[in-house]
């Protein structure tokens, strides 16, 4: 008789937990966009992800069905963003934030903002996703993790432009003028810079968007910074004629962030270049290491991916 069997079998590790934070984001999408990005963790088995969101909510309307998905309990959509004075998540019990925060989000409350830098600082993982890097222009160590930002009045106050010349010279410009900018959605092309890096190892050298905007003139600190990637805005509407900052990542402490200016709307959150990237980020974040492998399905110079999203309910 085999008593031995079930000695060894290898201990699964238990999953890394993920919070996603959200609730107050220019971008329509907001309430799809963060279970997306649930769902798409949670297949990987390696995360379990729970969401905490501001009880008052902003720009919900147009996905406003996903919003009792989140299982988050009821919030109440306003016409502007308010302050949430209890919004105060439990960072320390999470491997990884992602925040789903947009322009003009209210400011969080600043014992919050103090837990979330004593988080980081002590060794957290955060993704900065999209529109996240419109938020907070006034909370300095949150533009230190972010590294760079665009709009709500950023200027060179805030820190240099940093992109890529045509000819490939990394360029941190000081010179005066307005963060943030961008063209039409569209499919452009993606150029890795630091092809030896986990979350960027094995993807071709060059690959391309689903429609998407390629956020350009980002400006802040960049302390602690490597751009992995920058996109090439090929609308013909370009703000700006170089390559621009698209994945990133930076030390904050002893923390780990992953900043991606990608994912404007569920087309482009869609893309197999946005999702592997998305997910290979955050477990870079999380853990400082990345085992997921580049998908069969990846985009290259000549074909852009996507994958359509279907919400799968309690994961059936």
């Amino acid at each position: 008789m085999d008593t031995s069997k079930h000695h060894h079998e290898p201990k699964r590790k238990a999953p890394l937990k993920a919070l996603i934070v959200d609730g107050q984001n220019n971008h329509a999408v907001w309430p799809k966009a963060t279970l997306m990005m649930k769902q798409y963790l949670e297949e990987t088995g390696l995360f379990q992800v729970a969401i905490y969101r501001t009880r008052f909510t902003w720009g919900a309307e147009r996905e406003k069905e996903y919003l009792p998905l989140a299982g988050v309990g009821a919030t109440t959509d306003l016409e502007n963003p308010q302050h949430d004075p209890d919004f105060a998540p439990m960072f320390k019990n999470y491997d990884v934030v992602i925040s789903n925060f947009g322009w003009k989000a209210a400011d969080w409350p600043e014992d919050t903002q103090k837990a979330f830098e004593e988080y980081m600082s002590s060794g957290g993982g955060f993704v900065s996703f999209h529109a996240a890097n419109n938020s907070f222009p006034d909370w300095l160590e949150y533009n230190k993790m972010i590294g760079l930002g665009g709009w709500g009045d950023r200027t060179e106050k805030d820190g240099p432009y940093v992109y890529y010349t045509n000819e490939g010279e990394l360029v941190r410009d000081p010179s005066p003028g307005k963060g943030g900018a961008h063209g039409p959605s569209h499919i452009f092309p993606i150029t890795i810079r630091e092809k030896d890096h986990p979350i960027t190892r094995g993807m071709p050298k060059v690959w391309l968007t689903t429609k998407d905007e390629c956020y350009s003139q980002l400006r802040g600190p960049a302390e602690n910074m490597t751009v992995l990637a920058t996109g090439k805005d090929v609308s013909g509407k370009a703000p700006t004629d170089r390559h621009e900052p698209m994945l990133m990542v930076l030390d904050y402490g002893k923390g780990r962030v992953f900043h991606t200016t990608l994912g404007h709307d569920d087309f482009s959150i869609e893309s197999v270049g946005f999702i592997t990237s998305f997910l290979r980020g955050a477990e870079w974040a999380a853990t400082g290491k990345v085992t997921q492998p580049i998908p069969d399905d990846f985009p290259t110079a000549e074909n852009s991916t996507s994958r359509d999203f279907k919400w799968k309910i309690d994961g059936q």
